[in-house]
């Protein structure tokens, strides 16, 4: 495998339980869980390195949604988590960093208001992580639920211009499919930014991750899975392997 290419189990949260949706769709949901921090300790204990949360409801809604969630999980694993979903402003922001989550994902501010992305990059250097929804290789924002004239990959470049070390590619026509991974477009991005890219959306067997690890991207850092591990069409063990 890419020997930098870590796995990224994913918890996304919906009104304080751990769901899956197909393709961003709030309607479209699965609950696999009661309780994200005993999911989270799970994860950890099954050998993962880093962790992905998503606050749901935070994305819809605008606002930050399941804090003492998040930073419960921060404060009582070993590994790292990053979070997502909903974060608008440099008080939400530091908020997170500072109850110990080691990056935050910015989707929706990053693409509407550069100047003030500058000054948080400025601030946090590598705790700000960039989230890019795409589908068709055109970003979506606020939830997948608008999607704009803007490429992922012209993005991409203005973010790494601004600072930004790591970007979360997101491909949501695969999200919560079980359809595979775009592996194709995920080598565009590592070839387009110099940046850390980690991949997300649509791995559903062993097989497709190591897709991703055939690319032999250095600056592709990881690879976030979330329905695969929950129906069990692979396990963290048979990732690890790899």
């Amino acid at each position: 495998m890419n020997d930098g290419m870590v796995i990224i189990p994913a918890i996304d949260m919906k009104g304080g339980r751990c769901v899956r949706l197909k393709q961003g769709r709030a309607e479209d949901e699965t609950v696999y869980a009661d309780d994200p921090v005993a999911m989270a300790h799970r994860w950890e204990d099954s050998g993962a390195e880093y962790l992905h949360l998503v606050d749901l409801d935070g994305a819809f809604q605008g606002a930050p949604a399941h804090v003492d969630f998040v930073l419960r999980i921060a404060r009582e694993l070993k590994i790292p988590v990053e979070i997502g979903g909903g974060i608008r402003t440099e008080e939400q922001l530091a908020r997170y960093l500072e109850g110990g989550v080691d990056r935050v994902i910015l989707g929706t501010r990053a693409c509407e208001a550069e100047d003030a992305l500058q000054r948080l990059v400025d601030r946090f250097g590598a705790g700000v992580a960039v989230g890019i929804d795409a589908r068709d290789g055109f970003v979506q924002v606020k939830g997948w639920t608008e999607t704009t004239a803007l490429t992922a990959l012209d993005l991409a470049k203005r973010m790494e211009r601004l600072g930004v070390k790591t970007i979360i590619y997101t491909d949501t026509a695969r999200d919560g499919m079980m359809r595979g991974v775009n592996a194709e477009a995920m080598a565009a991005m590592c070839d387009a930014v110099g940046c850390s890219v980690v991949a997300s959306g649509g791995v559903t067997t062993a097989e497709d991750v190591r897709a991703l690890a055939a690319l032999e991207r250095k600056n592709l850092s990881g690879v976030i899975v979330g329905k695969a591990l929950y129906e069990g069409t692979v396990t963290m063990k048979e990732l690890l392997c790899i």
